[in-house]
Parts: C-alpha cells; sequence; structure tokens
C-alpha cells in the first residue's frame, strides 16, 4: 500500500485537523480488529505476543490493545519484553561481523524465562516480570513486577523477538501480531518517502529529544538495526495471526518540523550525508502540519513526546 503526496497535502491544506482524525481513526479499526483476533482465540490462551522492527510503534500499540480489551471488559496488561534481556556477558555476547556487541540479536534474550512465564499466567499462576537496567546493562530482579492473570485477563508481551521460533515457536497457541511502518509515499508512479524512513526518522527524532543521542549516532546504529530485523524479525512474520501498518499518512508533514533541523545540523563529512540530503530534500514535497494538532493519544506521540501515554 501506497499513499499519495498529492491527496495528503490536499487534506493538510483544506482541513488538517479532519484530516488527523480520519487517520487516526482508521489506525483505531485497526487496533479493534487485533482485539477482536484476540478475543477468539482468549480460550486457547491469554498471551499476546506482538512484534515489529525498530521504530514501528510496538508500545503504543501494545497499550492501544490493552485499552481497547479493557472497554471490552477483559483485563490486560502491557509488557515489555525489553525487561527480559540477560545482564551482559561481554566474553560470551553475540557480535556482529564487525566485532561489535550485536544488540539485536535473541540470544540477548532470556527465551528460557520468557517460556516459563507464559506458561505459568496460562495457568493462572504469578510470575515477577524482571525490570532490565539499560543504564547499567543489567537485569535487577529486586525490581521486578509481580504478575497474575485472573480468569478473562490478557498479558500483551511485545518486543522485537516476539515471535522468534525460541518464543512463538514454542508458545504457539498464543496469538501472534505483527506491526510495522509500511507504507511508502508517492507522487504519481514516483517515490518521494519510504516506509523504512519513516521508521528511521521516528527513531532519530526519539532518540535526539529523549535519549540524548545525536541524528549521527542513530544513522550509525542503523545499519546494524536494519541488519538485526532481516536476520531476526523479518523471517518470522509469518507467524503473525495479524499483520497490521502502524504508518499514518499525516506523520511525514508533522515530522518534517522535527526531522530536518537536526538532520542538517550533521556534519557534511558524514559517511551517509548523500542519504541526509535525499532525506531532507524528500522533506520538501510535504505540506507542515503544527505539532501541537496531533492528537496526545495518537501513536506518533511514542517518538515526539507529550502524549497520554505513560512509556517505559
Amino acid at each position: 500500500m501506497a499513499y499519495q503526496l498529492q491527496e495528503i497535502n490536499k487534506r493538510v491544506q483544506a482541513n488538517t485537523e479532519e484530516f488527523l482524525a480520519e487517520c487516526d481513526q482508521a489506525y483505531a479499526q485497526r487496533v479493534s480488529l487485533a482485539a477482536d483476533k484476540i478475543l477468539e482465540n482468549l480460550e486457547r490462551s491469554p498471551i499476546v505476543l506482538l512484534s515489529g522492527p525498530s521504530g514501528s510503534g510496538k508500545t503504543t500499540t501494545a497499550l492501544k490493545i490493552a485499552e481497547e480489551l479493557q472497554r471490552r471488559g477483559v483485563g490486560s496488561r502491557a509488557v515489555a519484553m525489553d525487561n527480559y534481556f540477560k545482564t551482559m556477558n561481554r566474553r560470551t555476547a553475540p557480535r556482529t561481523p564487525e566485532g561489535d556487541i550485536d544488540y539485536e540479536s535473541p540470544l540477548c534474550m532470556d527465551m528460557d524465562l520468557l517460556s516459563e512465564h507464559f506458561t505459568a499466567l496460562s495457568r493462572g499462576d504469578w510470575v515477577l516480570v524482571p525490570k532490565f537496567e539499560f543504564a547499567r546493562q543489567m537485569r535487577n530482579d529486586s525490581l521486578g513486577t509481580p504478575l497474575k492473570l485472573e480468569k478473562n485477563e490478557i498479558a500483551i508481551f511485545e518486543g522485537i523477538h516476539a515471535l522468534n521460533d525460541d518464543i512463538a515457536g514454542r508458545h504457539p497457541e498464543a496469538t501472534k501480531l505483527y506491526i510495522s511502518a509500511r507504507s511508502n509515499v508517492n507522487e504519481g508512479s514516483s517515490l518521494r518517502f519510504k516506509g523504512t524512513w519513516m521508521r528511521l526518522i521516528r527513531r532519530a527524532v526519539r532518540d535526539y529529544n529523549f535519549r540524548g543521542t545525536e541524528v549521527a549516532d542513530t544513522l550509525e546504529m542503523w545499519a546494524n538495526v536494519r541488519r538485526g530485523e532481516k536476520l531476526y524479525i523479518s523471517p518470522f512474520k509469518h507467524r503473525a495471526d495479524i499483520i497490521f501498518d502502524s504508518s499514518l499518512p499525516y506523520e511525514v508533514s508533522v515530522m518534517k518540523n522535527y526531522a530536518v533541523p537536526i538532520l542538517q545540523s550533521v556534519p557534511e563529512d558524514n559517511e551517509r550525508h548523500d542519504e541526509l540530503l535525499q532525506l531532507i530534500d524528500a522533506f520538501s514535497h510535504f505540506e507542515p502540519i503544527d505539532p501541537a494538532l496531533v492528537p496526545k493519544d495518537s501513536l506518533l506521540r511514542e517518538f515526539i513526546g507529550g502524549g497520554s501515554y505513560k512509556y517505559h
């Protein structure tokens, strides 16, 4: 699926708020369909596995699905699988072809503990969801959160490896979802903005504003992130019961306000400067949208801030 640039710009100029509302409503319908599938499968399993590559909006989507299920009278808990990272042992850590620690590898995850927790939660037993401290690169179980599912309650585990053989393969009874920003923006038959650029920009803006990461550093990491996607994430998306698109037709027009200044600040000697110029030029085709118009519960708020959801 591709959006048309002319239609986006026309809608922005005609009635921006109506355009935003329609886009968010279309996404809400996808969330509702996911809730339908989860409820259909509830008798088989209370576990939901939500996967997708970096920048796909997994966290907000998990929260929105939980919200929709609550609205239908089903208690829901969203659990970040990042907390199941193992404490890093630099001697035995998986490595990239360049010799760096491969943080994208599923070998960084405690697959056995996840499997034990899925089984225990399905039986109605208590588990202690661990807490991973990214600043110290270690798991701290003393900060863990007790979790038990009552009858008619669901746990949504979201993470890049949720559909991996060592997780979903051990629990085929779980409901499985795959999410990614998949749509390009075309002008007629000409490509103006790639779906993968949307995810890159989401991550770059979020990391710059909230994680203190310069755009040049995000770009440097992106090659390994994309390599990890192709090796560890995309091959398992066929397991999903539902695959849906998290891109929003209005997002490039909003992100233009944040992305262009930080992209322009990257030094000209950066090895990916040509790609930066491509991106900056791509944004020039879009009518801008004032970020203040973006609803507080929009998925885009996960990346630009100021939203109504709490992210950990």
